[in-house]
């Protein structure tokens, strides 16, 4: 209610006024990092707009912040073809291959120019077009040629505006304005004037400006403790974590993960006044309200560009976001022209990645673990220590060549890595710090998990606990059997299964079928809700398939593809296990190695116990029959396929010749029906010339299929 005598705003003009604040608080905290408000206060505006858009509809704007929490989920991310491809970079490692570079610059250009120097975002590349100064699309870089269309998951980054400000020239030319009604956004809601320098730069009829979407530290830290209190597997890195949440086919998942993006780059600009320079480019992106990153700087002069790489080696750590590197690129636009570009890079732009950053620690331990297939792992534990901004207490030896090679011993002082500043591992002991009487270690005659004797097949490296009822053996079984790929229960993490299995009430997968609400509700950090709604994930797994169920019982050298094989083939658990030697070698793509595999998972007494419990337990164990080939148009066909298609992944392809009766095969023989080619095809269609093999397009391809031409 308004005070007395306090003028009471009409709800367009509130609304309006709303949009802006809000608008100017986005960029304040997810752009520039300066927030001026309270978390609090930010929710309060967002609910005064929220109530009055509630009450009058019609103030309601694609572009309003309200609209930023995604629609509906999708089937699936439709493929986009970029009109200019989005390139890689050549990377350097060291001082020597940089100045190498800036050499090779400065001997094509006849002098050496400026450069701008950019912290390397560690994300997702994205592409953004803006029609009129309104997102219409946003995409992923694929292969450089295709990418997907991500559009309703960016609309919900917050630092990414739907509208870019428009001036009243532009607005004032009709087009922008009717794009803007078809878009369904007010005209009267648009921003007007962009001053610059004294003048007006106007946003472009189209404008298409290219990143990356990153997940800020912060908020990567809150999805994992999140996961890990719903017993969800954690994310290894922010990086992953982001393309992933790019891809959902749910916006709403991706809103609640609170992504955030920088823009580095113009790739089209259809209208004056295009920047000519990159620094201009960076400036212009900025002024259009686009998040840019502010560490940046023009240098021209190879000591400069060294300081600026030093500077961020270890500042970089102190920032909100990853990056693993600086990006360099020619700064005029002109001498970028002239420098051109080779088939897969510009060479006016260089990526140089910081080294991998080493610390020195002492082993304190070295554990053995056992994983699911029963081999040990030697694990080096040592002194906490922060290494690449974390701090890490443990790496992998790998396995007892490679512990025999490094020679790593308790008590040894050793350097540390991070691989990618992911992954850590010991790179080397040094020896002069090591102590007097520090042993060997050797690996255990039994297995630490069972006490079973372990054995060392001939011709393997890895020692192999080979007791079917080993408990370590039978976490990592169960790890893996509810795992996406394979009967795909959402809610049992490794911390709950560990759980379940200290408080007996899992032993083998079968278990799982067993577990009941009453069981898990009283556990500590369970309750009703989530015991029910791990009970009926594992109810829906039971209907996974003969092909989930194969993959998921983890029968050595049977990966997610041979058992769809399998399955397609048998058809049921039944008819495989009466299959003998020749009967899997006629599967395509399964040799003798890979069948005598499954001929000894089968005829292993602990296995066949657990394919009756899960019998017992109600799993189905068969596969759904495809359709007769007979009389489908590719059938008896075997197609190859090669290079990147123009309208369809590579696996789309492989799914429709399936559906028509066809074979997919991975190599070229005198046998294939034809070879189907897209763009930058590999050595199989020189193959298939060769065998005078037939090379079909993907237009051929939708000609056998029958599509309508």
């Amino acid at each position: 209610m308004a005070k007395p005598g306090q003028k009471v705003k009409v709800p367009a003009a509130r609304a309006s006024e709303l949009r802006d604040e809000i608008r100017r608080h986005d960029r304040l905290y997810h752009t520039e990092a300066r927030p001026e408000i309270t978390d609090a206060e930010y929710d309060a505006l967002v609910r005064e707009l929220k109530t009055l858009e509630a009450e009058h509809p019609e103030l309601v704007t694609p572009d309003s912040p309200t609209q930023r929490v995604g629609g509906a989920p999708v089937s699936d991310l439709p493929n986009v073809r970029h009109e200019i491809p989005l390139l890689s970079l050549d990377n350097a490692y060291n001082r020597e291959e940089l100045e190498a570079w800036l050499k090779r610059v400065k001997e094509r250009l006849g002098r050496m120019p400026a450069f701008v120097c950019e912290l390397k975002i560690d994300g997702l590349s994205v592409s953004l077009v803006y029609e009129g100064g309104i997102l219409v699309r946003a995409a992923t870089r694929g292969d450089g040629n295709t990418g997907e269309d991500v559009t309703p998951n960016v609309r919900t980054i917050h630092a990414v505006p739907l509208v870019l400000k428009i001036s009243s020239k532009v607005h004032g030319a009709g087009q922008p304005a009717a794009r803007a009604a078809a878009a369904g956004v007010k005209a009267d809601s648009l921003p007007f004037e962009e001053k610059r320098r004294g003048g007006v730069r106007e946003v472009p009829r189209l404008i298409e400006v290219r990143g990356e979407v990153y997940f800020p530290k912060k908020s990567f830290a809150a999805l994992n403790a999140t996961r890990e209190e719903a017993g969800l597997p954690l994310f290894a890195n922010p990086r992953n974590a982001a393309a992933g949440t790019l891809r959902l086919l749910d916006p709403r998942i991706t809103a609640q993960r609170k992504l955030s993006a920088f823009l580095y780059s113009i790739a089209r600009w259809e209208g004056a006044g295009e920047p000519q320079t990159q620094a201009d480019a960076l400036s212009t992106l900025e002024e259009f309200s686009l998040p840019v990153n502010p560490h940046r700087a023009v240098l021209s002069d190879v000591e400069g560009i060294l300081a600026f790489l030093d500077e961020w080696r270890t500042k970089r750590h102190d920032l909100p976001f990853e990056t693993d590197g600086v990006v360099l690129k020619v700064d005029a636009v002109a001498d970028q022209r002239r420098l051109g570009q080779t088939a897969k890079a510009p060479r006016w732009a260089l990526a140089y990645k910081f080294p991998p950053e080493e610390a020195t620690t002492v082993v304190t331990n070295i554990r053995v673990q056992v994983g699911r297939t029963g081999v040990l792992t030697p694990v080096a534990e040592f002194t906490p220590v922060l290494l690449a901004g974390t701090v890490v207490k443990r790496a992998t030896l790998h396995n007892l060549e490679d512990l025999a090679r490094k020679d790593v011993r308790v008590g040894d002082t050793v350097a540390v890595e991070k691989g990618g500043d992911v992954i850590p591992k010991v790179t080397r002991v040094l020896l002069d710090k090591r102590p007097k009487g520090a042993r060997p270690f050797s690996m255990p005659e039994r297995c630490p998990a069972c006490g079973e004797k372990v054995v060392r097949q001939e011709g393997e490296v890895a020692v192999r606990c080979v007791n079917p009822s080993c408990p370590a053996q039978a976490a990592e079984r169960i790890r893996h059997f509810v795992s996406r790929r394979a009967m795909d229960v959402e809610g049992l993490g490794d911390e709950r299964i560990d759980q379940l299995l200290g408080a007996g009430l899992l032993e083998d997968v079968a278990s799982l079928y067993a577990l009941t609400k009453e069981q898990l509700a009283p556990l500590e950090r369970w309750g009703e809700k989530s015991a029910a709604n791990v009970i009926a994930e594992i109810e829906k797994s039971k209907d996974a398939g003969l092909a989930r169920l194969l993959y998921g019982l983890g029968i050595r050298q049977v990966g997610e593809k041979t058992a769809k094989l399998i399955a397609r083939r048998f058809l049921s658990m039944e008819a495989l296990e009466g299959a003998d030697e020749e009967a899997l070698t006629s599967v395509s793509e399964i040799g003798p190695e890979t069948a005598r595999g499954i001929l000894d998972w089968f005829v292993h007494p602990p296995n066949r116990a657990l394919l009756s419990k899960l019998r017992a337990a109600g799993i189905r164990m068969t596969e759904s029959p495809a359709s007769s080939a007979a009389g489908r148009p590719l059938s008896g066909g075997v197609f190859v396929l090669t290079g990147t298609l123009p309208r369809r992944s590579r696996e789309e392809a492989a799914a429709a010749i399936e559906s028509a009766g066809g074979k997919v095969s991975g190599s070229v023989s005198k046998k294939t029906t034809a070879v189907i080619a897209g763009e930058e095809p590999g050595s199989k269609l020189d193959k298939a010339r060769a065998l005078g093999v037939a090379v079909w397009t993907e237009d051929d391809l939708d000609r056998a299929l029958g599509a309508p031409a």
